[in-house]
């Protein structure tokens, strides 16, 4: 080929690249789309990508809403504001052109609520009470339903998998990654479209048994010293590998010292397991007779191999295990795995597999809620590495099993900075928080508290902390937050809920905050109570009264406020008491009362207009009184608006 025909395929090459990029279509993050809420009465921001250089014009078909006009910057980016009326039930659509055509249908303008937090606000509809009769109910075409899929990220990340649906039937059972649509973001949306007659947007974005921490940016958390080493470890690959190995190592040996199993070698081939029990797997083991044990339970299995399999690496899945497992084949170890949620595959070895007989063992430590090797029957096999379901023979069926330590006071397994735990300082604040911002909204709904239990005195802070940061990301000012709080059960003996409680109770401090008091329907054995109208409707409440400036709402339970010692007794005086306070069935119960030497004891409490009067005939001179004070407990005291009183202490000693 001569050189000016090289140069003229160069320019050529040069050109259509050019043109490529100089016409890429516009994108849009996927909280623009089809049946979408757009906030009433404000400024939108409409964001996207498009080749840079680019000319965008973003254009709603409602009256007066105007034409907004932009470029793409450098990187392909591009945002606009525009501006929306008032809410109305007939849909609009917006029309977006770059060098291609994007037009939205089906839009209503209404009220958009951010639905955040742990497994209780992403319990979906197919788990509560008379679900049956509740998911065939759900027709709200008015009610738009979007929900976020889970994933993390180390970084911040520009769009989130989803998309808008109506709410009906169909979608209130499907549209949701437990369950269904989160049930209290339902009934929190539904109060809120019955009493506003307005479209309501409800945008879910939630992670089962996940921390406040992983919800909160690095520029907030970089405040905290407890998540430096972390935060810096997780911008150093190197370190935080090495640090993440030690920790690793630290976590099994500790384990392995309270571990009589292990002590007792459980996992040799050999063992004798002749007294073991027998269990068919995979099932929680709560529908067994361990019920709702927390602790250690081992699990061994004989599996047959053919020659021609026992000369080759294998592949051992196990299905999804809650919460940690570690596994043993023919008395060597292969590996630990963490997080309730994560399908078990472990290479084993050639070196290790023997001709016929071979022995599991795997050691399942769980930390609370349900237990053991719950995931399917076809996810429990073993075979050559990457054969299908059909090659390979299961393990499922009859395992042998013995509790090796009850009790949930185990450590918790170290964080893998590199892995998809999603309990990792900031990483569903980067991935499932980060790319809804700026998306014009009426505030926020949270339900989360149960997994930090662990540090009550740290959720003090920290979850301020979050709710600030949010509202700093969003850049609308002090936008409602109202939240949850968490609901009793019967925690580990190490956990403290009725500190999370009161770290809730506190943090009512900050601006423009509510707190739904739960005291009332929690249930001793399940973390996940299947009462969730009362919780989202007790949240539309607080929405209603503050945020709509709704009269004669009653939107909260009462809230201690102060105390007076008199005599032998103590009167205590509350925020919200409304009229009057009620006994739950005419009885007061969960009241203990101290002196100066703080040893609480049972306490008579009685009811005095709007005060308690609390006493004992133990205790001649108190000085203090602590009501729900307890992982588990039923609430007692309510006022006359049927809405239950925050548990709560008069005392601030340090919590035992």
């Amino acid at each position: 080929m001569k050189t000016y025909q090289i140069r003229m395929v160069f320019v050529w090459t040069i050109c259509c690249l050019f043109v490529s990029v100089a016409c890429a279509d516009v994108k849009l993050p996927a909280v623009f789309g089809d049946h979408m809420v757009l906030q009433q009465k404000s400024r939108v921001t409409v964001w996207g990508w498009a080749a840079p250089g680019e000319a965008i014009s973003v254009k709603g078909s409602w009256p007066w809403a105007g034409k907004a006009k932009t470029k793409a910057d450098e990187n392909g980016t591009w945002k606009v504001d525009i501006k929306t009326p008032k809410a109305g039930s007939k849909p609009v659509t917006l029309t977006i052109r770059g060098n291609n055509e994007i037009v939205l249908n089906d839009i209503l303008i209404g009220e958009v609520w951010i639905c955040s937090g742990q497994s209780n606000m992403e319990m979906g509809l197919t788990m509560i009470n008379n679900t049956a009769e509740e998911i065939a109910a759900a027709d709200y075409p008015n009610i738009r339903l979007f929900d976020v899929a889970r994933t993390v990220s180390n970084v911040p990340r520009q769009d989130v998998t989803g998309n808008w649906a109506k709410c009906s039937p169909e979608t209130a059972a499907n549209h949701g990654t437990w369950g269904g649509f989160s049930a209290t973001a339902y009934y929190f949306g539904r109060k809120l479209q019955k009493e506003l007659n307005v479209p309501i947007g409800l945008i879910t974005t939630n992670w089962g048994g996940t921390v406040a921490e992983a919800w909160t940016s690095t520029d907030t958390l970089k405040t905290f010293e407890q998540f430096k080493d972390t935060l810096e470890s997780m911008e150093n690959p190197e370190k935080q590998d090495a640090i993440y190995q030690k920790n690793i190592r630290d976590w099994e040996n500790k384990i392995d010292q309270m571990d009589p199993g292990y002590q007792q070698t459980w996992y040799k081939p050999d063992t004798d397991d002749a007294d073991w029990k027998e269990m068919e797997l995979p099932r929680d083991w709560t529908e067994t007779e361990l019920g709702n044990m927390d602790g250690i339970v081992w699990f061994r299995r004989e599996t047959s191999l053919p020659p021609s399999w026992a000369k080759h690496e294998m592949e051992l899945h196990l299905g999804t295990i809650d919460d940690i497992d570690t596994l043993w084949f023919n008395g060597v170890k292969i590996g630990t795995t963490a997080g309730y949620d994560r399908p078990r595959v472990y290479r084993i070895p050639a070196s290790v597999l023997h001709v016929g007989k071979n022995i599991i063992a795997v050691r399942v430590i769980d930390t609370g809620g349900g237990g053991g090797m719950d995931g399917k029957a076809e996810d429990m096999r073993i075979g050559p590495v990457g054969a299908d379901v059909k090659t390979c023979a299961t393990v499922a069926r009859t395992w042998k099993y013995k509790v090796s330590r009850e009790g949930g006071d185990v450590p918790s397994v170290p964080m893998n900075p590199k892995g998809g735990s999603p309990n990792r300082p900031t990483v569903l604040y980067n991935a499932m928080i980060a790319p809804l911002v700026p998306f014009r909204i009426a505030g926020a709904i949270w339900y989360q508290g149960e997994s930090n239990c662990y540090d009550p005195i740290l959720y003090r802070t920290l979850f301020p902390a979050m709710i600030t940061d949010w509202r700093k990301q969003w850049g609308q000012g002090d936008f409602p937050f109202y939240y949850v709080q968490i609901a009793p059960y019967q925690y580990n003996a190490f956990d403290r809920s009725q500190a999370i409680r009161e770290a809730q109770l506190m943090s009512l401090w900050v601006p423009n905050t509510g707190m739904a008091v739960t005291m009332d329907i929690g249930t001793e054995k399940d973390i996940h109570p299947k009462n969730k109208v009362d919780v989202g409707e007790r949240l539309a409440r607080w929405a209603l009264a503050k945020t709509y400036k709704q009269k004669n709402i009653i939107y909260s339970g009462p809230l201690y406020k102060s105390m007076k010692i008199e005599d032998s007794a103590i009167r205590i005086a509350f925020d919200y008491a409304d009229g009057g306070l009620v006994a739950k069935d005419g009885k007061l119960s969960d009241f203990v009362i101290a002196g100066e030497d703080k040893n609480f004891v049972p306490a008579e409490a009685a009811i005095d207009g709007d005060t308690l009067v609390v006493s004992s005939k133990e205790v001649n001179n108190p000085v203090a009184v602590r009501y729900g004070w307890s992982n588990w407990v039923d609430g007692s005291l309510f006022n006359k608006a049927g809405l239950p009183a925050s548990s709560f202490r008069t005392d601030d000693w340090p919590l035992q």
